[in-house]
């Protein structure tokens, strides 16, 4: 039975990790990307960027994802996903993309704000453009000071991806839970936590490892 519950646990794990590693693909891209409409000069561009923000981080992941799955076919009438398991997992992607992506763009921004305007200058007397200054000296220094608060998000994230379950994604939680409607036993459920555990702890090194290695900033 330990053997049956573990490979079925790790096949639930699986669709974790997938929608884990696509969600930190694309969101933190994209952070950076919102980050930039966030700090915007004009406001037509800012407001709405800041309004949607505040709309992401103010409702919860849960909701985000029964809207986005259900919404294209309660209100345009048609289903934007398809149907089966590729259809939820992609409408899973998209929500939590979204979601996380909007607040990396938050760590993003108080990273970027966090410069000296000096160091600025300093680029624009050495004749670098805008984007040069960005990517060749703003941008080492901004991953240095976001790396804890990124490194929390990531974690978080890890244990978020079993909301995915509410729109029937299969993930390690669903498979966990299976075992109480099939064998009435509730261990499964338990053991889930190992897996998380276990996922959580290799990721805090990682990140400890990440740090040390861009302490030549101090």
């Amino acid at each position: 039975m330990f053997t049956t519950v573990t490979l079925s646990l790790l096949e639930g794990f699986l669709g974790t990790l997938k929608l884990f590693v696509l969600t930190l693909v694309f969101s933190l891209p994209l952070g950076l990307v919102i980050s930039f409409g966030s700090m915007s000069k004009n406001p037509v561009l800012r407001l709405p960027v800041r309004f949607i923000i505040w709309v992401v981080r103010g409702t919860p992941l849960m909701l985000q994802l029964l809207v986005i799955f259900y919404g294209p076919g309660i209100f345009l009438g048609n289903n934007l996903w398809g149907s089966g398991a590729t259809g939820r997992f992609t409408a899973a992607l998209v929500a939590f993309v979204f979601n996380y992506a909007c607040y990396f763009s938050e760590i993003f921004r108080g990273g970027i704000q966090s410069i000296p305007k000096g160091q600025h200058e300093a680029a624009a007397v050495l004749g670098l453009t805008k984007s040069q200054a960005f990517f060749k000296i703003i941008l080492l220094q901004v991953v240095k000071r976001i790396v804890p608060p990124i490194s929390n998000e990531v974690i978080t994230l890890v244990k978020d991806t079993s909301l995915a379950r509410v729109i029937a994604f299969y993930e390690i939680i669903w498979e966990g839970e299976r075992f109480i409607k099939s064998s009435g036993i509730i261990w499964p459920l338990f053991y889930t936590g190992v897996f998380y555990l276990v996922f959580s702890g290799l990721l805090t090194l990682l990140f400890g490892f990440i740090e040390k290695k861009l302490d030549f900033f101090k």
